[in-house]
């Protein structure tokens, strides 16, 4: 038995008489020393500037802390230690492990902090904290993270390695859901440098050995049960000592804080409001306890002092404390809270702790004070959930703002909301405050809110809302005087236009709002119509004018810091790229992309890109990389739907040519999510997969019927690349084409029977399952080439096929060589010879005329150059045919 476990000093009062039972003053070794070992491995690793990320996960009341809390203090004495956590607050704080730390260290992190520098210079401050000396730092229950928290994290990860740091990184494995952006985080961590640590329960015998030691042995029989070897359950139940084993944590907890004085109880109740821990000046302000009372709570293990600032045990005693204070209490402790952290002054405190005293306390006017406040500090340093989140909490007491103050606060909340990719919560709050702006007839602001209805509406995949308040938008907008509002707005509806392949349409308004922005000298919208018309002009055929719109749009948005324009500029020049197979130019703008929207929380276009990369990949012919890069968008909880699809597009594919059994399931989910879009580019791709998986399955009829969903869309929308690939899966289903198609790629020469043209067309482009695909057309030789590369790119269903069609071809040259060339039917009738049989006995043999077996006979002497048919016979006998 290894591993650490705490075992607190807890003076336990027995019923029975004079009996007095104390807890081993002492930390106990239980099924924890294989962790501290990696601990020590990876400490020392660090110490040679190989820098680690510990991972230390379990459930609440694990032993996270005392695990960490035990390696840290064996190097107190080597290393410096720097502590933070993460609190539940009612919206967590931004950065809050950060602040924590900053008041450990002496250096200018504390006061970039408080100033308005831009966060990337206060991720690096913090790096170059922990490259100055060997550094053990601890960020206590990331599950509770804020936004701006996670992206340090991420950001410490990627540069760990070359520090002399240990980044240890405790939380809950039970509080993080499918969606839970941590997973997202950990997930972009280096593997190299990424240590994990899931703790599990006790064991049984574990359990035991705590009883007998706390001198509860009559208590074994059910403590493991109703436990579950839960480490916090255990000792929380053992310390109690009342005689039975709680069903819940708060159970025990408010058993042992009955047990305390009435003045150190107080101290609790104080506290168990104040989220992740209380200062001492603030709560000798709200109590002024006496020091008995708090030096109570600490011997008794119900909190824990570092410093100057009290902290629960564990946070579900806190909160097993709070929920049953009554809510008169709850609302009156949190006002006195409120108005001693104003008195303390906004600098010392952040605005996030105001919020959420504020809000419990129910004062409204508070809220909306500091709530706005809160919201535009978390978002200067990219905590938009937090931002959006605090946006909210101001909203419950919109009824005291006027009309025009209640709008904003819903504009700021939509647009917090659509960066964090919350549609529905953006789309609602959007609606709410293009009521209000109907209301109070503000027609410039009722079209601007109707063009970013029209936005959110396209992000969620419904293409007919976003066309319907484009419209209403510019309608709106056209009869006041022209200005911004005007320009963007015909700048969206071109972006439309051009998403849906009408090429004109988009050319036509992007250039309206081109002038327009020229005239009031607006960049911004600017940036966003040359991408539209750029793109627009690219979309038939490579255009070297509409690549100068968009590398123009791309280098307006970089100079002015148009931070969501140069990321949609980046993905228009990487997927024209991608659509017109210029693979090298595609991969150096998606990775740039990619980059440049990681580094500012560009999420959107970040996994935008993604599902673009895993097009790329595919269709060169890397799968596995195909695979990695479909699964990030797929696995992202906020990924848009219009990322979605062409990832689910990439990754159904790919498993179709792979053989998995649940790939058409992946594209009936993708074409489900593309059809109400409406747009080619969603989708061509989805028809092309799904016409192939009905080739694949020899179902020749379904494959014509569904290559021509996108069929019929790209014949319209005059899209070459998507209309190419279509035909040629009508083509080679045997279904008729039109006729109308202007057919230029090696598609083109492959459907023209030129299939050695049409490879090694493919084989210059980069397209190896392409280029299999018109070898199988090809000799003996060429198919034998095609089965490699079909074989070498894990194309089992292809391959199989491929195998089977070279199997007949050699079977039947082998019955040529064999048969002198004869039919299976010619073999027969040379058999029924050998067998003496007449013409007429041959015919009723056969149940064919007699003409008919006249004319067997005619070929069978000619292909054997024959006189006579004993000739036959003789030769049939030879063969083995009787």
């Amino acid at each position: 038995n290894a591993i650490l476990y705490p075992i607190l000093c807890v003076e336990l009062t027995c019923s029975k008489p004079d009996c007095s039972i104390r807890l081993m003053s002492m930390i106990k070794l239980l099924e924890r020393d294989s962790f501290l070992q990696k601990l020590d491995a990876a400490l020392q690793e660090a110490m040679i500037n190989q820098g680690h990320v510990v991972l230390v996960s379990g459930e609440a009341g694990i032993g996270k802390t005392s695990l960490v809390d035990h390696f840290t203090q064996a190097y107190q004495d080597a290393v410096r230690i720097l502590w933070g956590a993460c609190d539940s607050l009612f919206t967590p704080r931004p950065l809050g492990p950060l602040y924590d730390i900053a008041m450990q260290v002496d250096g200018e992190l504390s006061a970039l902090l408080r100033s308005d520098v831009n966060r990337q210079t206060i991720f690096s401050a913090c790096l170059a904290e922990m490259q100055r000396r060997p550094t053990i730092a601890v960020f206590e229950d990331v599950h509770w993270a804020d936004e701006a928290t996670l992206d340090l994290i991420k950001f410490l990860g990627r540069r760990i390695q070359r520090t002399a740091a240990l980044l240890i990184l405790t939380y809950r494995e039970d509080d993080l859901g499918a969606g839970h952006p941590l997973h997202l985080v950990f997930g972009d961590l280096p593997r190299s440098v990424t240590l994990r640590l899931p703790l599990l329960p006790l064991s049984q015998a574990s359990v035991m050995e705590l009883a007998h030691d706390a001198k509860q042995d009559e208590r074994v029989n059910d403590l493991y049960t109703k436990t579950g070897g839960n480490p916090f359950f255990v000792t929380e139940v053992l310390a109690n000592g009342d005689g039975g084993v709680p069903p819940t944590v708060r159970d025990a907890v408010l058993a042992r804080a009955a047990r305390l004085s009435t003045a150190a109880r107080e101290v609790l109740n104080v506290a168990s409001v104040v989220p992740g821990s209380i200062e001492a000046w603030l709560l000798n302000i709200i109590l002024e306890p006496a020091p008995v009372a708090v030096e109570e709570c600490v011997e008794r293990g119900m909190l824990r002092l570092d410093g100057d600032i009290y902290a629960f045990r564990h946070e579900l005693a806190r909160r097993a404390l709070e929920d049953v204070l009554p809510a008169s209490q709850r609302r009156s402790l949190n006002q006195q809270i409120l108005k001693a952290l104003i008195e303390r002054g906004n600098e010392q405190v952040q605005l996030s702790r105001l919020v959420h005293h504020a809000a419990f306390a129910g004062d409204g006017n508070a809220v909306l004070y500091f709530a706005p406040q809160a919201a535009r500090q978390a978002a200067m340093v990219g905590s938009h959930l937090e931002a959006a989140a605090h946006y909210q909490t101001a909203l419950h007491y919109a009824d005291r703002l006027d009309l025009t103050e209640h709008a904003q606060l819903l504009e700021n909340r939509a647009y917090e909301c659509y960066l964090t990719s919350q549609m529905s919560d953006a789309i609602r709050a959007r609606m709410l405050a293009l009521e209000i702006w109907r209301r109070s007839q503000n027609p410039m602001q009722e079209g601007n809110n109707l063009r970013w209805l029209s936005r959110l509406h396209w992000f969620s995949g419904n293409q007919a809302q976003a066309e319907r308040y484009a419209v209403e938008a510019i309608h709106i907008l056209e009869t006041l005087p022209p200005g911004r509002e005007l320009a963007m707005a015909y700048s969206n509806r071109a972006q439309l236009h051009m998403l849906a392949n009408e090429t004109a349409d988009a050319i036509r308004l992007g250039n309206q709002a081109i002038a327009l922005a020229e005239e009031f000298g607006d960049l911004e919208t600017l940036s966003h119509a040359l991408n539209n018309v750029g793109t627009s002009e690219m979309f038939s055929h490579y255009s070297a004018s509409g690549h100068t719109k968009l590398e123009r749009s791309l280098q307006f948005a970089l100079a002015h810091g148009f931070h969501e324009h140069a990321a949609r500029a980046y993905t228009n020049l990487a997927s024209q790229s991608v659509d017109h197979r210029r693979y090298d130019q595609a991969m150096q703008y998606l990775n740039d992309g990619i980059v440049y929207s990681t580094e500012r929380d560009l999420d959107a276009w970040k996994l935008y890109m993604l599902a673009w990369r895993a097009r790329a990949y595919f269709e060169q012919g890397h799968w596995t990389e195909a695979n990695e890069d479909a699964l990030a968008v797929l696995d992202n909880p906020r990924a848009s739907a219009v990322a979605r699809i062409p990832a689910m597009a990439v990754f159904g594919h790919l498993r179709l040519r792979r053989g998995e059994l649940d790939a058409l399931q992946v594209l009936d989910d993708a074409r489900n999510l593309a059809i109400p879009t409406g747009e080619l580019q969603r989708i061509g791709p989805i028809a092309c997969a799904r016409a192939e998986s009905n080739w694949l399955q020899g179902d020749l009829e379904q494959c014509v019927t569904e290559a021509r969903v996108g069929y019929e869309l790209a014949l319209k929308n005059e899209n070459s690349r998507l209309l190419e690939e279509l035909s040629f899966w009508i083509w080679r289903a045997g279904g008729p084409l039109s006729g109308d198609e202007q057919l230029l790629s090696p598609f083109a020469l492959q459907i023209a029977g030129d299939w050695r043209a049409a490879a090694d067309a493919w084989e210059q482009l980069g397209c190896p399952y392409e280029r299999a695909m018109a070898l199988m057309d090809g000799d003996n030789a060429a198919q034998l080439l095609a089965l490699e590369i079909f074989e070498r790119l894990g194309a089992q269903p292809t391959a199989d096929i491929m195998r089977n069609k070279l199997h007949a071809t050699s079977q039947q040259k082998l019955d040529k060589d064999k048969f002198g060339g004869l039919t299976a039917r010619e073999r027969e009738v040379a058999t029924l010879i050998a067998q003496g049989k007449s013409n007429r006995e041959i015919a009723e043999s056969m149940t064919v005329g007699v003409k008919t077996v006249e004319t067997y006979v005619t070929r069978v002497l000619n292909k054997l150059g024959f006189d006579s048919r004993v000739q036959i016979a003789t030769w049939a006998m030879e063969k083995g045919l009787r």
